[in-house]
């Protein structure tokens, strides 16, 4: 087995009530004057207040207001709020967006540069700040991993910033959380973290550890998504879907994503489709062109979800994945194709150039793609 390292947070605590944990966790880590950062559906939710409720001190400043795919400029507003306010940690309540901002928040607390320099691997060496990051979503996977995705808006395009130090110090995933998450998300983010787990699994650099990881994710989420989407109040089936999007976090954020993320990050940065929608879509186009270059791998997924038979030959029980993976879109309403979505067809081929260019990505994957390749998939998406 080749040398590889194994990154997530630095302590998980799960299950159901495990945000109880909070309070004994913030004194450990010394955090006393906190900000919240959280976005509007969660503190309209009652998830805010049931948070607040825990905590024996008040929050010396929340930050309510993170806004799906936030820009750059959002961050260095609330990080001169931070600033002003003197904390010594930070808590994030939410999805992807408000935990991959709190992650950046915690992380340059004391940078002293211009946070678009960040852009990229390893340009953060220290965090000051400790973090705690509660997911609301069972999704992104951002509470363990070490990526932080912003907007930048002078390139129109979502970009991240990888840093060991955007790693939360404790991730608190309790299923109950994710009770409020209205249907659409609740499908988008589960299609994301499925797609997480899939491309950990076909990554070139996938390892015996992370392949565990996703096998299992992959194996939870599918059949758990159609059931938390049907009736949030099954927390059986939201377990399943915490416990998986958590698992597919920790496979990618140490195996890596691949083209499907890659095609996805233009479409975000410049029509603003949610990450996981974005995902969602590209997903069956991009398997397809890849299936060729990772059959073996596919065919081991399509035995483990029981799409297939054992009179099946390899390549129709990946046609059977495939098909099942587009039968799990539509069954949680996911639109199908581009188009849905407003997006003009003249703009394909810039989206292709822009998509070529997240070459952090794009090496993970088990096809090396092209501008042409990568054009010819957004039509068939089209």
């Amino acid at each position: 087995m080749n040398i590889s390292e194994f990154k997530t947070a630095g302590k998980l605590v799960t299950g159901l009530g495990a945000v109880k944990a909070l309070p004994s966790e913030m004194s450990r880590l010394s955090i006393h004057a906190f900000a919240i950062v959280t976005d509007k559906g969660v503190s309209s939710s009652g998830l805010l207040e049931h948070i607040t409720q825990l905590l024996p001190n008040n929050a010396a400043i929340i930050i309510d207001d993170i806004p799906p795919e936030p820009e750059i400029t959002v961050i260095e507003e609330k990080l001169r709020l931070l600033r002003q306010k003197k904390v010594d940690g930070v808590i994030a309540l939410g999805g992807g967006s408000a935990i991959d901002s709190a992650k950046i928040l915690a992380a340059t607390y004391d940078y002293p540069g211009n946070l678009s320099s960040l852009f990229g691997e390893n340009t953060l060496e220290k965090r000051t700040l400790p973090l705690i990051a509660i997911p609301t979503t069972a999704g992104t996977g951002s509470e363990v991993t070490n990526i932080a995705i912003l907007c930048d808006p002078e390139t129109q395009m979502k970009k991240g910033i990888v840093s060991h130090c955007l790693l939360p110090d404790v991730a608190i995933v309790a299923p109950e959380m994710t009770k409020t998450c209205p249907k659409t998300i609740t499908a988008a983010s589960g299609i994301d973290a499925f797609v997480h787990a899939l491309e950990a699994y076909v990554s070139v650099n996938a390892t015996p550890i992370t392949d565990a990881l996703a096998e299992k994710a992959l194996t939870l989420i599918f059949n758990a998504l159609p059931h938390a989407y049907n009736n949030g109040e099954n927390l059986s089936a939201r377990e399943d879907m915490a416990t998986g999007s958590l698992m597919a976090g920790l496979a990618f954020g140490n195996a890596g994503v691949g083209a499907v993320h890659a095609l996805a990050y233009p479409l975000g940065g410049r029509f603003h489709l949610s990450h996981g929608m974005s995902n969602a879509v590209m997903l069956p186009h991009v398997m397809k062109v890849n299936a060729p270059f990772c059959s073996e791998k596919l065919y081991c997924v399509a035995k483990l979800l029981n799409v297939c038979e054992s009179h099946h030959t390899k390549d129709e029980a990946v046609q059977l994945l495939l098909t099942a993976i587009e039968r799990l879109c539509r069954n949680v309403n996911i639109p199908q194709t581009l188009k849905h979505f407003d997006i003009p067809e003249d703009c394909l081929s810039e989206l292709a150039i822009e998509a070529s260019k997240v070459t952090r990505l794009l090496r993970n994957n088990p096809k090396q793609l092209s501008v042409e390749e990568i054009e010819d998939i957004y039509r068939h998406a089209f």
